[in-house]
């Protein structure tokens, strides 16, 4: 390798994009290609660095299978930038296990980071987790062990887990300082933030009250009966009943939790559960069939009474009701929990990481840019849609992750 490519890889090391692009920015070698495509991707032209990353490829071909499998995983990990979440695929499994045969093992591990980066993206916190135990971070480099400590902190915030969030902040803090990389030092930074924000608002008599990540943590674990709005479920001391999948049950629930120690009435239930301003004696019907149902799901944790006006909620061996919900409530609140990132995400990258069609998300995207909170960039395929990052909240609550039940 030529000094030129030393020099431009060094500079590529130490986070200097415009001193790598000095030394090979006339070039198109396979070798300056590629490191053109990195320095790119960290200016922040992915689509450019993408393109350059694929001429790398192609240049390096089968022959010089370890450079080629380097090129695969970087433009990987610009996908991964670019909220091209639909999955890797087998080329990256591919290069990966080229990169472990030729014994580079730290870039082999770059490429399982990527994978379970992709996954705490879109909610499979169990596999980012599982992945996650597999990569011992102290056998790598300043910077990778930063990102690998950035990611257990992010498992660990939506596990509701905090003081290992805490503790693998600050590992991360002194890997990204030993690395001296301002953007990896700021994301560092970002992180820690996040557990200083407000991640919930506690709805109990009538008052509202934002949360931090560590206050949630303590509310799910304590005696208090919870109506957990983020996550459609009632929860009380490490116990939950899911109502995921049940939204008239949910919304009935929330209403009783809300108007607690009161009655919440018929009326004000009707509308909640099914949208209904004139009831009839049909809507009365089913509301009566609808709480029968809810009162059954929620025997162990608590009881559910007729009264005069309408229903009230009872907890057992709880001397409080609460209702946590997100920050920010609305129907286009996870969408927008997802664009607050900072990042460029597509509609079909949205779609996959809430698990919702990508129709849906476009109509949210276009109710978020007609209120002025979201805006495209590109068209068809390459449109993209972004916000400026929110800093009154985080979103970690908002975001498509199963808190723990049990």
């Amino acid at each position: 390798m030529d000094s030129l490519i030393t020099g431009a890889a060094c500079a590529l090391a130490a986070g200097d994009p415009l001193g790598a692009l000095n030394l090979v920015a006339l070039r198109d070698d396979p070798p300056a290609l590629a490191l053109r495509g990195v320095a790119m991707a960290q200016l922040g032209d992915l689509i450019r660095a993408r393109a350059l990353l694929k001429r790398a490829a192609r240049g390096f071909g089968p022959r010089e299978a370890l450079a080629h499998a380097r090129c695969v995983v970087a433009e990987a990990e610009v996908a991964l930038a670019a909220r091209d979440l639909a999955g890797p695929g087998s080329r990256l499994d591919a290069a990966r296990k080229t990169l472990e045969a030729h014994g580079d093992r730290e870039n082999a591990a770059f490429a399982r980071y990527l994978d379970v980066r992709r996954l705490l993206l879109i909610g499979r916190v169990d596999d980012a987790e599982g992945r996650l135990a597999d990569l011992d971070s102290s056998r790598f480099r300043p910077a990778l062990r930063a990102a690998l400590e950035l990611t257990a902190a992010g498992v660990a915030m939506r596990r509701l887990r905090t003081n290992d969030a805490r503790r693998a902040i600050a590992r991360a803090r002194r890997a990204a300082a030993e690395a001296r990389i301002p953007a990896l030092i700021a994301e560092a930074e970002a992180t820690a933030a996040l557990l200083e924000a407000p991640a919930a608002q506690r709805i109990s008599r009538g008052k509202q009250r934002l949360l931090r990540l560590a206050e949630v943590e303590t509310l799910l674990a304590s005696e208090v009966l919870v109506v957990d709005a983020c996550r459609r479920a009632v929860r009380q001391s490490g116990k939950a009943i899911s109502l995921a999948t049940r939204p008239v049950l949910f919304a009935l629930a929330r209403a009783l939790a809300e108007a607690w120690p009161g009655d919440a009435p018929r009326d004000a239930l009707l509308a909640r559960a099914f949208g209904a301003r004139e009831a009839d004696e049909s809507h009365r019907s089913r509301l009566r069939v609808e709480v029968g149902r809810l009162r059954a799901l929620l025997r162990p944790l608590a009881r559910l009474t007729a009264t005069k006006g309408g229903f009230s909620l009872s907890p057992r061996g709880a001397r409080a009701v609460a209702v946590l919900a997100p920050p920010v409530e609305g129907e286009n609140a996870a969408v927008l929990a997802l664009l607050s990132d900072g990042e460029s995400w597509s509609s079909s990258a949205l779609a996959l990481a809430l698990g919702t069609s990508q129709r849906t998300v476009q109509r949210a995207l276009d109710a978020l840019a007609a209120a002025g909170r979201a805006r495209s960039l590109g068209r068809a395929r390459a449109r993209r849609w972004m916000s400026a990052p929110v800093p009154e909240f985080t979103t970690t609550l908002l975001l498509p992750a199963p808190l723990p039940a049990d």
